[in-house]
């Protein structure tokens, strides 16, 4: 998790504001001659040609992949936490404002204050649209990250593939205490669903009319490779859901029904969903979560406790698998682990833990099953990251036995002894967006866990407006800078310069990814440092993801 700096500072504040806190996941301004479709021109990129279509000579798509990022947050957590949206009929003007509690200098903005400088008290310059003096900002939490002029700049670069993870919290919700919709999980992943469509039919509009937006919400892999091969973008649905279809458990309750999860299952499928998680952050009537560590993770066990009315219990791991380690642990933890155990066998949990390594007692529930046994049966992509080490194993056991090739990690949330497990299964992993260095190392670990008998092929989770932070800049970046303008290293015809939205240009050596726009950015660097194995790696991430969603609809026939 990246906000473990800020809740350093949380003994001075209330449990309700930590808590809050706790959730967070794991987070070109140029000449141009093909217009942005925004009479705003925030995007702009220098293009030889229209953007990349068709294929390879060896018949694959080309193209980089975001696997996990939420353009409708703005709608979830009671639709008051997060300022702006990603796209408003009126404009960008009115889609990029600041949150109506921010007014003034942001010294109300103790959520955001609190998010990224670790203390309620702060202000900041609130205007958006056109200054942007303050956000969006790489550690900005609450501030809009992905409108949609900024996406349109990742697309032109060569990006071909966004999972858009409809995403919802029902606890963080009633915690908060602003609201202008209501905490029932899925009510909210219908309208985020809703939005998602306004949004393509308003990119139509700007576009030349239905059907005419470089934005194309797909429903599968067949959908999707036309989309991509007309050199356009296309949008998977996901839902990340804490609760979904209900399952709530509270003590040894479960709150729904194989029914409820049959009938949820069929609406995701007429809704367009394609994937889902099947648990987030907090334990829930189908699995166990896999725990968030340190400071942070104490927090959030005491969300668990207030949504389940049980503190996560905790086992020693038997395997090389395991979840984050809790606090506190060890000492008094030790010497009452047998009362522990015992304790918990009756229903009554206590944040004391003994030494690590830790594994949450909870795997994957007979409904959980259920679930993951309906996902398979409608050719769903299976989420694993946040499932406890023992409701992964699990799961991808079921998996396995079915041969199923449709799983993947999207983020960096679950253990990296599974990794082979999901390559061999014909998964796909994608990285969370750190700095360049750290995403280089990751994916260097992980393509030495791939099954060399397949292709392989890369991508990010950026969980951009998933209220974690966007990568930073990276270190030593004076000594070795981006420099601009530079080529896109995924097509040849797009030249890009900073990019500049109203009056405001960012650079991704001093500013980071403050926003979706520089994604290009980030990834050029990443090139410039990793070589061309890595950018060929990102490049063939559309073609991965679209072979695993094919394996998975032909499964069984």
């Amino acid at each position: 998790m990246p906000f473990s700096r800020s809740l350093r500072h949380a003994a001075s504040v209330p449990l309700t504001l930590v808590l809050l806190a706790s959730f967070l996941s794991p987070a070109a301004q140029a000449t141009t001659t093909a217009q942005p479709m925004s009479t705003a021109q925030p995007t702009a990129v220098r293009t030889a040609a229209a953007p990349f279509t068709g294929t390879t000579p060896a018949g694959e798509v080309r193209g980089y992949l975001d696997a996990h990022t939420h353009l409708m947050a703005y709608e979830a957590f009671g639709g008051s936490l997060m300022c702006g949206k990603p796209f408003d009929p009126r404009g960008i003007q009115e889609a990029l404002r600041d949150c109506p509690d921010h007014a003034g200098n942001g010294a109300f903005a103790w959520w955001e204050n609190f998010t990224r400088h670790g203390t309620p008290f702060g202000n900041h310059d609130p205007a958006g649209w056109p200054t942007f003096k303050d956000w969006p900002a790489w550690d900005s939490r609450t501030h809009q990250q992905a409108h949609y002029t900024w996406l349109e700049r990742s697309w032109r670069a060569g990006q071909r593939i966004l999972v858009n993870h409809l995403v919802a919290n029902r606890q963080l919700c009633e915690i908060y205490p602003l609201k202008r919709n209501a905490c029932d999980e899925m009510d909210v992943v219908r309208l985020q669903a809703q939005r998602m469509r306004e949004m393509e039919e308003g990119i139509d509009r700007r576009s030349g009319g239905p059907g005419k937006g470089w934005f194309r919400i797909v429903r599968d892999s067949a959908e999707a490779r036309e989309v991509i091969e007309d050199g356009k973008l296309a949008v998977v649905l996901g839902v990340e859901a804490s609760e979904p279809f209900g399952c709530r458990r509270i003590g040894d309750g479960s709150q729904c029904t194989r029914q409820d999860i049959d009938r949820g299952l069929d609406e995701m499928k007429r809704l367009g969903v394609s994937s889902m998680f099947v648990c987030h952050k907090f334990d829930n009537a189908l699995c166990g979560v896999r725990f968030d560590g340190g400071t942070t993770g104490a927090f959030i066990n005491a969300g668990n406790f207030l949504g389940t009315g049980r503190f996560w219990q905790v086992e020693k791991c038997t395997g090389p698998a395991r979840d984050n380690t809790l606090l506190p642990a060890g000492g008094i933890g030790d010497s009452l682990k047998d009362l522990l155990r015992l304790l918990g066998q009756a229903g009554v949990t206590l944040p004391l833990y003994p030494s690590p390594p830790h594994c949450n007692v909870r795997g994957l529930t007979d409904l959980g099953e259920h679930m993951v046994r309906g996902m398979m049966e409608r050719n769903m992509i299976v989420e694993v990251d946040h499932m406890s080490a023992k409701a992964a194993d699990e799961t991808l056991g079921l998996l396995e036995d079915a041969r199923y090739s449709g799983v993947i990690s999207s983020h960096s949330w679950t253990d990296e002894t599974y990794l082979p497990r999901i390559y061999r299964l014909g998964g796909m992993v994608t990285g969370y967006g750190h700095a360049g260095n750290g995403f280089i190392a990751e994916w260097k670990r992980n393509k030495e866990l791939r099954d060399p008998g397949r292709a392989f092929g890369y991508g990010y989770g950026l969980d951009a407006n998933g209220m974690g932070a966007l990568p930073p800049p990276r270190e030593n970046s004076d000594a070795n800078p981006l420099r601009y303008p530079y080529t896109s290293p995924f097509d040849a015809s797009v030249r890009l310069d900073r990019q500049r939205t109203g009056t405001r240009t960012w650079d991704l050596n001093t500013e980071g990814v403050a926003n979706y726009g520089l994604v290009p950015d980030w990834l050029a660097d990443i090139g410039n440092l990793g070589g061309q194995e890595i950018i060929d790696d990102l490049a063939r991430g559309a073609e991965t993801y679209l072979g695993m969603w094919h394996r998975t609809e032909t499964h069984g026939t």
